[in-house]
Formats: structure tokens, C-alpha cells, sequence
């Protein structure tokens, strides 16, 4: 059997919207969280754009209670196949990771690969973004003018 290298791995089947579920070095929580993909180019963008999701609904939307609607998404268990709660996602923060690191996780066995989530919500998340007052123009600008195929 041939033995593929971790980031030939992830950057040949890395797409928008795709799934990885593992723990961040960054939360405090030591669990494995849902990160969901928005870049239009991922496998050649030179950073990866994460937004993450909880199953905390209320406590996400009390902590974002200042920032627009549209900033905050609410994604059902039956609209996505891998969710087994109703969730969230807070489009005002951004997880940024490179291949490399989602390779490092893959190759450590912390990485999962889920189910692609559907196009019309990935498309919800990029908008959220977008209108995000505390997300860097940096990032914002990875998103613009390409839509999600």
C-alpha cells in the first residue's frame, strides 16, 4: 500500500466547504470542534479560513448580541449530515490554519475529515463574514468576488 504524504493528502481533497474536526491549540477546551472551510481556492490559498461551530447556541448569540444578524448562523442537525445538535457558527471569528498544520493534525490522528457541507450554507457563513466589523480586511478580502462553486 502506498503511504501518502498528510498535506498531498489534505490539499488534494481540500474544497470549500469541506469539514475537519479536531481540537485548537488556541480554545481552552481541549475537545474536538467542527471547522468548516470558506475559501473559494483553498488547496492554493497561502492561508486557510475557519469558522468553527458550537452547540452552545444561546451563549453565542448573548456574546454576539451587539454584532449584525447576519454574523451569526445557525445550522440544524438535519442540514448538515455529520451534526448530531443544532449548532452555530460566529462568522466574527476566524480560525486561520495553513495545509501544514491541518497535515500535522491528520498526521498526530487529532484530525477528522467530515462530510463537505452544502454550498447554500457555506455561501451563509462567507456572507457572515463578510459583515463582520471584527474580522481583518485581510481575510475579508480572501473571500470577495468569488463565489462558492
Amino acid at each position: 500500500m502506498i503511504d501518502i504524504p498528510p498535506e498531498v493528502r489534505i490539499r488534494s481533497l481540500i474544497r470549500t466547504g469541506s469539514v475537519y474536526y479536531f481540537p485548537e491549540d488556541t480554545f481552552s477546551s481541549t475537545v474536538r470542534h467542527f471547522f468548516i472551510v470558506l475559501n473559494s481556492s483553498p488547496a492554493t490559498d497561502r492561508v486557510l479560513l475557519l469558522v468553527c461551530s458550537s452547540s452552545r447556541i444561546e451563549a453565542v448569540k448573548r456574546r454576539r448580541r451587539h454584532q449584525p444578524s447576519q454574523t451569526i448562523v445557525e445550522i440544524a442537525k438535519t442540514e448538515y449530515a455529520d451534526f448530531t445538535v443544532n449548532s452555530i457558527v460566529d462568522c466574527n471569528t476566524i480560525i486561520p490554519k495553513t495545509i501544514s498544520e491541518l497535515a500535522s493534525k491528520l498526521n498526530s490522528r487529532e484530525l477528522l475529515c467530515k462530510t463537505v457541507m452544502d454550498a447554500s450554507i457555506v455561501e451563509k457563513l462567507r456572507q457572515g463574514v463578510l459583515v463582520s466589523p471584527l474580522v481583518a480586511d485581510e481575510h475579508k478580502d480572501l473571500l470577495r468576488n468569488r463565489s462558492v462553486s
